[in-house]
């Protein structure tokens, strides 16, 4: 007898269970599958909950304004909370017909989407300033609107393009970078004045370049008075260089520009100086030179253009900044005279692994009038406040205390000794990443909670502290913003999230998660991604998306959301896709934050690994024979770590533009989590065991490696050093390298992000997809994303 009638005889008998037990045959996904995957992505759903989220801007005089944004179109809103009142800023159409008088030549205006930044009002309300598409402009408000651009913007044809300026705080000056040196211009007179002279090549004033990211912008940071700066003279003339080259049909253009590595001997150094704008008078601190790093990015600058760690005493005589070790192991509080540029050591701290001033903010404060330093230290393991005397340096009392940690220290009361805080984990019974605001005394009393719905709250406080306005969600329920005064009392109410249009599409929340971690005690937290088709008697393959910090984690923030990058879109596709914050990221403790330090190649993999396997505990429909992962940057190299160390577990990954080998990374992110790079006399280095190249031959899955070839934060020597090493190993592998693009690949992430859920489809699912499905236009998707009430690109 043949093994098929054989077979065919067995399941006459068995009919019901021979159907589940022979093999099914790939499913063949269509364009209208894929169609019904892309309706969830941000550029599809945020529009549809976009009425009622507030972004809000606070003014000088205790007023915030924000842009709303419904079926009309965009409408910008002044609240005033002492009055109670809430109303159009201004007229848009009247504002419209004088900003197209003004910018003739340039993209059409419509009234209805006007994307305005930077607002500020003055005379009485009846001038407007604003940024808007590069430009500054100035409008009076009457009964007929008039508009001047007074700096930036695109260039015309025929017309030089302006550089980009960072504005005094009376707005009246612009200081930017020409020739290595840096200027300001009148913004009024357009009068431009020399302040620097001495700048050169690799030597320049104010100059942004950290390797990774680089700019034209002028870094520094403006004294409150507008007569003075405080910036720096950064040396790069020993520094090691990147190349790229570009793709192009004629002789390429080389890009070359200064990139220090780990382990390098000669990396950027800075030398501190002051600038009295006035007199045009450079004063030099009194000291050797910095490294080029702050208490908490791998920047000097972590907020756009502003010089991190620096603050202005409030008379401008003094100026306080803070000093960090090249490992990030040692700081110190320094204080300054602007006149003399002498310069006095105040304090400091030296920590075994890592130090960090908070999360998202740098939480020391420079408080001259109560003769203070307010100090940020997770000395006990939490993230917690300290107060020392300005004078002697000497600790004066521990402010806060855990479990729990003070993220984000947002308003400092020094007349009534008041500190104001963002803090996580310090509610029981509530997720740990959920943020609350809190205020404090100076001496550790009247601890209160002023946020007290169990949601995350987004917190902006008015200049002068007496109001805030608090936006509080959870990662399934909208927004809903109202404004507190300094006690936590609600004010007024101000809008409230409208996700009818949401829920009416099809659009179903994701599920919070909790799981056990590597040692099977510690508990971790995420997101769950079901197809909103979901059936629970099936059993679906399950998708990871990983970023393994140390600085983030991969989930992101737990406030309300419509997307979370593509993880619904993909499940949509027929697979369970989840995120896990994993023990080495931040939020939790201290320890928990060092879970991995001076040991990259961990990933946070132990972690996702056991995370999955707990939740299959939870889950019966998931099927751990079928698993994959993927990330972007670290969470390329720790995709491409999860295949190589646990490839019996991962079976499908998706590695884009990961830092495989941090070694061929820029120096102060991997020094930072792993200290100086300690070369051995065999050759070896502390190094070798995070480096992904050297465990290739580990591969057993489909890997696929991404890389943008214009990438200069992760250059792609990266992902060919895992190349060369796969090759070597005659392991089998697939390839995508998009011509002429950076770190996010722009106007091919569509295309990327398609042959991403190709990838999965094929070979975790066991599925055809479809030929070539084409998504939304990245333009068309930006566009839909730019127009959104923080007017930022979404997810």
């Amino acid at each position: 007898m043949t093994r098929a009638k054989s077979i065919a005889s067995l399941c006459a008998g068995l009919a019901l269970a021979c159907v589940a037990a022979l093999p099914q045959p790939p499913r063949q996904y269509t364009d209208q599958d894929y169609a019904n995957a892309e309706k969830f992505m941000a550029y599809n759903v945020n529009p549809l909950a976009y009425k009622g989220q507030v972004t809000a801007q606070w003014l000088d005089d205790d007023r915030f304004w924000y842009r709303e944004v419904d079926e009309s179109g965009t409408s910008y809103l002044m609240v005033d909370p002492a009055k109670g009142s809430h109303e159009p800023l201004f007229d848009r159409e009247k504002l419209a017909a004088a900003l197209k008088e003004t910018a003739k030549g340039g993209p059409p205006i419509d009234a209805r989407h006007l994307q305005l930044s930077d607002i500020s009002l003055s005379d009485g309300d009846r001038t407007l300033a604003f940024n808007m598409r590069g430009a500054t402009y100035q409008c009076t408000l009457a009964t007929s609107s008039s508009c001047k651009a007074i700096s930036g913007g695109p260039a015309r044809p025929g017309q030089v393009a302006q550089p980009p300026m960072n504005l005094s705080p009376d707005r009246k000056l612009g200081a930017f970078i020409r020739d290595w040196n840096l200027w300001v211009r009148d913004l009024a007179t357009g009068a431009e004045t020399q302040l620097t002279t001495d700048g050169i090549k690799d030597f320049g004033y104010a100059t942004d370049n950290a390797g990774w990211k680089h700019s034209d912008s002028a870094i520094l940071l403006w004294s409150p008075d507008s007569k003075k700066i405080a910036t720096f003279q950064q040396d790069q003339r020993k520094d090691g260089e990147m190349y790229l080259v570009p793709v192009t049909n004629t002789h390429p253009e080389l890009k070359a520009w200064k990139y220090p590595l780990v382990g390098d001997k000669d990396v950027t150094m800075i030398e501190r100086v002051i600038i009295d704008v006035e007199a045009r008078k450079v004063i030099r601190l009194k000291m050797q030179p910095d490294q080029h790093r702050s208490t908490l990015c791998d920047d000097i600058a972590c907020d756009g253009d502003t010089f991190a760690d620096v603050e202005w005493s409030p008379d401008e005589k003094h100026l306080a900044f803070v000093s960090t070790s090249r490992e990030h192991k040692q700081e110190w509080l320094r204080v300054a005279d602007v006149d003399t540029g002498d310069v006095r050591e105040v304090m400091g701290e030296t920590v075994p692994k890592f130090y960090e001033s908070g999360n998202s903010k740098i939480n020391w404060h420079y408080l001259q009038k109560s003769n203070e330093i307010l100090w940020f230290s997770e000395r006990d393991d939490w993230g917690n406040l300290y107060l020392y005397d300005l004078a002697t340096g000497k600790l004066k009392n521990q402010v806060t205390r855990g479990p729990g940690n003070v993220t984000q220290v947002l308003y400092v009361d020094d007349k009534a000794h008041i500190i104001y805080f963002v803090g996580v984990g310090r509610e029981k019974d509530r997720d740990p990443y959920f943020q609350h605001f809190y205020r404090v005394n100076f001496d550790g009393t009247g601890l209160k909670l002023l946020t007290p719905e169990n949601a995350d709250h987004r917190i902006k406080v008015s200049h002068d502290g007496r109001y805030f306005t608090d936006t509080y969600s959870t990662p399934t329920q909208p927004q809903v913003t109202v404004v507190r005064d300094d006690e936590g009392k609600t004010v007024m109410d101000v809008a409230k999230q409208d996700i009818a249009p949401l829920l009416a599409s099809g659009w179903q929340p994701l599920t919070p998660i909790t799981v056990k971690g590597r040692d099977d005690k510690t508990e971790l937290y995420g997101f769950m991604f079901k197809p909103t088709h979901f059936d629970a008697s099936k059993k679906y393959p399950v998708i990871n998306y990983v970023y393994p910090g140390p600085q983030i984690g991969s989930c992101g923030a737990r406030d309300f959301r419509a997307a979370h990058g593509d993880m619904q879109a993909l499940a949509e596709l027929g697979f369970i896709v989840v995120c896990v914050d994993g023990m080495g990221t931040p939020f939790r403790s201290k320890s928990f934050h060092e879970a991995y330090y001076a040991d990259l190649g961990d990933n946070t993999i132990p972690d996702q690994v056991a995370g999955m396997k707990d939740l299959a505990k939870q889950y019966p429909f998931i099927d751990l024979d079928r698993v994959g992962i993927w990330g972007h940057s670290g969470g390329g190299n720790a995709t491409g770590a999860a295949m190589l160390h646990y490839p019996d577990f991962f079976k499908v990954g998706i590695a884009e533009s990961g830092n495989h080998d941090q070694r061929d990374y820029e120096d102060d992110w991997a020094e930072k989590w792993a200290g100086i790079e300690v070369k051995n006399p065999d050759g070896t280095s502390n190094y070798d065991s995070q480096a992904n190249q050297n465990i290739a031959k580990n591969l057993k899955g489909h890997l696929m490696l991404a890389h943008g070839t214009m990438d200069d934060n992760v250059p792609p020597n990266n992902t060919l050093l895992m190349v060369d090493a796969l090759i070597k190993a005659n392991k089998d592998f697939d390839l995508v390298l998009i011509p002429n693009v950076p770190h996010g690949y722009g106007p091919a992430s569509q295309y990327m992000m398609r042959r991403r859920w190709d990838y999965f489809v094929r070979y975790l699912a066991g599925d055809i997809p479809p030929n070539e499905y084409q998504m939304k236009s990245y333009g068309a998707a930006m566009a839909v994303t730019r127009s959104g009430p923080d007017g930022d690109d979404d997810e």
